[in-house]
């Protein structure tokens, strides 16, 4: 490996753990991380919860100190937009936005995404706000100390975390979902039906099977109008609609891409030099390339992605089983919590993994995890077991 060692483009949790795992695999060479924000990686989860309530500050997100990337050997460039690359029949060179050239031997993308915009009329007045990066969290943090009536569009994770923060600082909230039901893409019915009641039991609104057709107001929003006629009064629009992959420098390089980077289960694209991880990726498997957005996937793809180009063997990424807990209402006891059980009993190599779900007041619930699918498949429970 010739001196110019390896450069990983996104410094996001992916690429964060990308470059901790090189030299856990025993990586010598020099390695940049480069990120076109000003901070050093950290943990986004956070951002729609802890920090957006006030309760902890952005310091406490990142995930490593200066001094650990510093022990390391690794240099960890800010503020910096790669928007080229060239490709050599060994390695290349990346240039940034603002003329800095990297050299690499061996490239990884892990540039992670950006929020899906509202395709409506009014989109771009104030007071709309999306959630993915630390100035998002900041403005939208504000934001919520001036605001009474919160309205957001989108029934995902960020979404509802975001709903019960505003609901735990004293404000309205409507959470208006276009599909029959909450966070519907990630999880089984059951689950669906335990947020919605955790939800509305602590007095957010949520408006299921309908669409945000425009926002209106002068300069800043102060309607939301709603594709059954009606409106909402509004101070505040957080729009949590889902994520678009950044593919750009994937698709000038000519890599493979659907909905994200493809890559195999050792997170090598369809140009076997270059490696991709994190949220840009979507994962080939036997029903078409899989999008999962989440930390587990990010670590366990970061930390492939380092096997690959260290040239060290690793168990394969099959798709994340991903566990996920988003912030929500606090339950005023055990009795009211969704408690989901692990089926313990031995399975057959690539068999779905069983879980046990029990919503408070209603049946048990049984479901298989697919490993080449990013959700639960449920169905009640037969009471015998």
């Amino acid at each position: 490996m010739a001196d110019a060692g390896f450069l990983i483009v996104g410094a996001s949790q992916a690429g964060a753990q990308l470059a901790t795992s090189l030299r856990e695999f025993g990586a010598t060479c020099p390695i940049t991380l480069v990120g076109a924000e000003e901070h050093l990686p950290y943990q986004r989860p956070p951002l729609s919860k802890a920090y957006l309530s006030g309760k902890v500050e952005a310091d406490s997100l990142l995930l490593r100190s200066a001094a650990y990337y510093a022990e390391q050997g690794i240099d960890v460039v800010t503020g910096e937009w790669i928007e080229d690359i060239d490709l050599a029949a060994n390695g290349g060179r990346a240039t940034s936005a603002s003329g800095r050239t990297f050299d690499f031997d061996g490239l990884a993308l892990t540039v992670g995404g950006t929020p899906r915009r509202l395709p409506v009329p009014g989109a771009d007045l104030g007071n709309v706000f999306y959630l993915r990066d630390l100035a998002d969290a900041a403005a939208l943090r504000t934001a919520l100390g001036a605001a009474q009536r919160v309205v957001v569009v989108g029934g995902g994770f960020v979404g509802l975390e975001a709903a019960a923060v505003a609901n735990d600082l004293g404000k309205d909230v409507i959470v208006v979902e276009a599909l029959d039901r909450l966070m519907a893409r990630v999880v089984a019915p059951v689950v669906s039906q335990f947020y919605l009641q955790a939800h509305e039991s602590r007095g957010v609104r949520v408006l299921l099977d309908t669409g945000v057709v425009g926002l209106s107001g002068t300069g800043t929003v102060s309607s939301v109008e709603l594709s059954d006629g009606s409106s909402l009064a509004a101070d505040i629009v957080l729009v949590g609609i889902g994520l678009v992959a950044h593919t750009t420098l994937a698709e000038q390089l000519g890599l493979e891409v659907a909905g994200g980077i493809v890559i195999d289960a050792h997170a090598r694209t369809s140009r076997p030099a270059v490696v991709a991880a994190g949220d840009c990726t979507a994962l080939r498997s036997e029903d078409g390339p899989l999008r999962i957005e989440s930390v587990a996937n990010a670590i366990a793809q970061g930390r492939a992605a380092a096997a690959t180009l260290a040239g060290v063997h690793d168990p394969p990424v099959r798709g994340s089983v991903v566990l996920v807990r988003p912030r929500r209402h606090q339950a005023p006891d055990r009795r009211s919590q969704l408690r989901i059980r692990r089926r313990r009993a031995a399975r057959r190599p690539g068999e779905p993994a069983v879980l046990r779900a029990l919503l408070p007041g209603g049946p048990a619930h049984r479901h298989r995890r697919d490993q080449r699918a990013p959700r639960l498949h449920g169905r009640p429970e037969d009471s015998r077991g």
